[in-house]
């Protein structure tokens, strides 16, 4: 036993090691095949190293208890999280933090990390151009609260500093189409520009002026003119957003907002000079100030009218300043309003107008509401689907690589699954992918007609399609979902498949990618060994295809004879026990007679040559010079006797004989008689086949 046990282990270890060494062969093969046909891949991707034996991995390190050394391994070095029953190893953020590095140069167009900083630096520029006028004018800041502004103050101040010291200097930028990313030269473009000019002025350290004359507000007036920030802050926020339309409404409310704001604080201003109170026109001090000015510069501004008149020189002056400046900064607003939504609603307008000039054409022409329903049915999933009635218009603006990078990233995966291009040029499909135009189909659209020829390959975006068959054509054969390819072997024209072999029907709404064979044919002149290996496969696709439907009945050779009924079990059983009993009566003739029947079913052909050859025979007797009028040409002669023998006749030992005198043939081989019998009739005969005991005994053998 124990030896038997020791010999089970090894030829165990050896099955094992024999798995493994298949497995990795396996692995080998497949990487070769992948390197075949995809040359791109590079060598490091062969096959794995095959180690003879791979020791186990070690476990990871457990962290000794508290209190305890943890041996040579310094203090420090490693950091362990328990959490519920498990250990994790981490780094504090701390550490982290210390050994981030800046990035030496910064991408200003693609970097999220510069869009998110210029979001704070528009929200320090925000801050002095909203709270400055409003500090100036109306009394919130007093001595109380001075620290509290000052410490905000300086902190956009730090904001400001930070953004000209850290960020500014590491934008990189274009100089004779190359991309400089050299510290120095960053340092030097940003030094000579307009901006680091705007944001010197910005940083003018007027605040020393408070020792002499005050916190005074207006002394921070030069940090509004980071503008440049805003508007850069602007066009990279565009250009990240998807609904990009949102963002310029608010902005341009912004813009109407904060007119109204500075003129409340004049308003304000205003009525202070003239004293609060002192004249209807001015604001009495009652309730919110800044909400009441700011009611009355609404009222101003937008021309609502119902204010008071004024009644000195000064606000007489001061309401037409405000009435120009009110009409002209609303009339800007609304255009600037006017183009921001006219821009995001430019789609739909294209397409109101291009359905209402389809509408017009087909009343003008008086189609049918049937068809005219269907386009309008069209019109509107296409553009709720996609977004546009026609994608390449929006492509073709684009350069060829960036067509191609788009194409790649929407129908590469999906292409990439079709069993005829797999193994082709890379390229190839590159180029193909290009080619690609997608179309919508609406229910029950007929995407191709059975017998059409075909010129197109269909894949499958969104939707489903059903293949009609069965003898109505209108039996589902399959339905095929997103992802599925149908009509490839078409392109190719192989071996006559170029014809529909089914209906194709759109299952609900469906978007399908379309490839012409016009532009097949131009992609693979340049590409002469993908052309070859697509015809293969799609002779063999179609040679496939073909099979099935001849293993299941397809059409072949018609029968000579129709096949008859099944003879019922308790027929047969009675039939199988007269030919034990070696009888002779009836039911030995009819188990004769069913056997005959049986070999003239199983061999077709040779009954197929026996009629041919009984034809040619009774020509040959009615050609005779004594047979008159031809009487065998128009009789029906008898089914021969055993007409399962394929040797031809012998005409040569034909006899002649009279009227009323019997005709007969025989083979080669004496075994079969051919005779013509008499009747008393003149135009009746019979044609008669005899064959000899020997031949008898060979066929029931």
């Amino acid at each position: 036993e124990r030896i038997g046990s020791a010999t089970s282990l090894s030829s165990a270890i050896v099955n094992t090691r024999l798995q493994e060494l298949v497995k990795l062969f396996k692995e080998r093969t497949e990487k070769v095949k992948e390197k075949l046909t995809d040359p791109d891949i590079t060598s490091d991707d062969e096959s794995p190293a095959t180690s003879p034996a791979k020791p186990p991995p070690e476990p990871a390190p457990v962290p000794p208890p508290a209190g305890e050394p943890e041996g040579d391994k310094p203090a420090g070095d490693e950091h362990y999280c328990e959490m519920l029953c498990c250990t994790f190893k981490y780094r504090p953020w701390l550490d982290r933090l210390k050994n981030y590095r800046f990035p030496s140069s910064i991408d200003p167009l693609t970097n999220l990390m510069y869009v998110l900083w210029l979001f704070f630096v528009v929200m320090a520029w925000n801050w002095n151009c909203w709270l400055i006028p409003v500090r100036w004018a109306f009394p919130y800041q007093t001595p109380a609260n001075i620290h509290c502004w000052l410490f905000v103050d300086y902190l956009c101040d730090l904001i400001y500093l930070l953004d000209i010291l850290v960020f500014q200097t590491r934008l990189q930028f274009v100089r004779g189409g190359d991309i400089i990313t050299d510290k120095k030269a960053m340092k030097e473009n940003y030094m000579r520009s307009q901006r680091f000019k705007m944001d010197m002025v910005c940083l003018l350290p007027l605040d020393f002026f408070y020792f002499k004359v005050g916190v005074n507000p207006l002394l921070r007036f030069p940090r509004c003119l980071k503008y440049m920030a805003f508007f850069e802050f602007n066009n990279r926020l565009e250009a990240i957003l998807s609904k990009a339309y949102i963002y310029r409404v608010i902005r341009t409310t912004a813009y109407l907002l904060y007119s109204l704001h500075v003129n409340s604080c004049l308003y304000y201003w205003a009525s202070a000079y003239e004293g609060l109170g002192s004249t209807t026109w001015v604001y009495d001090g009652e309730g919110n100030s800044y909400i009441r000015c700011y009611y009355w510069a609404v009222k101003t501004l937008i021309t609502i009218g119902g204010l008071p008149d004024p009644k000195t020189l000064f606000e007489i002056v001061f309401q037409l300043l405000n009435y120009f400046t009110g009409v002209f900064a609303f009339s800007v607003m609304i255009g600037q309003m006017r183009d921001v939504v006219g821009a995001a609603t430019a789609g739909q307008t294209y397409y109101r107008s291009c359905m209402d000039s389809t509408i017009k054409y087909m009343n003008f022409y008086k189609i049918p509401k049937a068809v005219q329903n269907r386009v309008k049915t069209w019109y509107e999933y296409t553009w709720h689907s996609q977004g546009m009635l026609d994608e390449s218009e929006l492509l073709v603006q684009l350069p060829d690589k960036m067509r191609l990078d788009i194409a790649i990233d929407v129908n590469y995966n999906i292409v990439s699954k079709v069993a005829l291009f797999q193994g082709c040029d890379r390229q190839m499909i590159f180029d193909m992918l290009k080619r690609l135009r997608s179309v919508v189909y609406l229910p029950n659209d007929y995407v191709c007609k059975k017998g059409e020829i075909g010129r197109e390959m269909y894949i499958i975006q969104a939707g489903q399609v059903q293949v009609l068959g069965g003898p109505d054509g209108k039996t589902v054969l399959v339905t095929l979902k997103a992802g599925s390819v149908f009509g490839e072997i078409s392109l190719l024209a192989a071996g006559g498949g170029n014809r529909r072999t089914a209906n194709v029907v759109a299952h609900g709404f469906a978007n399908l990618f379309i490839l012409d064979k016009k532009d097949l044919n131009e992609i693979l002149v340049h590409y002469p060994e993908s052309q070859k290996l697509l015809r293969k496969k799609a002779k063999k696709m179609l040679q496939n295809n073909n099979k099935p439907k001849d293993e299941k009945g397809a059409p072949g050779d018609p029968l000579i004879i129709p096949p008859k009924a099944d003879t019922p079990k308790l027929f047969q059983a009675a039939l199988a026990a007269t030919g034990r009993m070696g009888g002779k009566g009836p039911l030995a003739q009819l188990r004769w007679r069913l056997k005959e029947l049986r070999a003239m079913q199983a061999t077709q052909v040779g009954v197929g040559r026996m009629a041919i050859w009984f034809c040619f025979l009774r020509c040959q007797v009615a050609a005779l010079p004594d047979c008159p009028y031809g009487a065998l040409k128009d009789s029906s002669p008898v089914p021969p006797k055993s007409p399962v023998h394929r040797r031809s006749p012998d005409i040569s030992h034909k006899a002649r004989t009279h009227l009323q005198e019997e005709i007969f043939s025989k083979s080669s081989d004496s075994l079969v008689t051919i005779r013509v019998i008499p009747t008393a009739q003149e135009d009746e005969e019979i044609l008669a086949a005899e064959i000899s005991e020997k031949e008898e005994e060979k066929e029931e053998k």
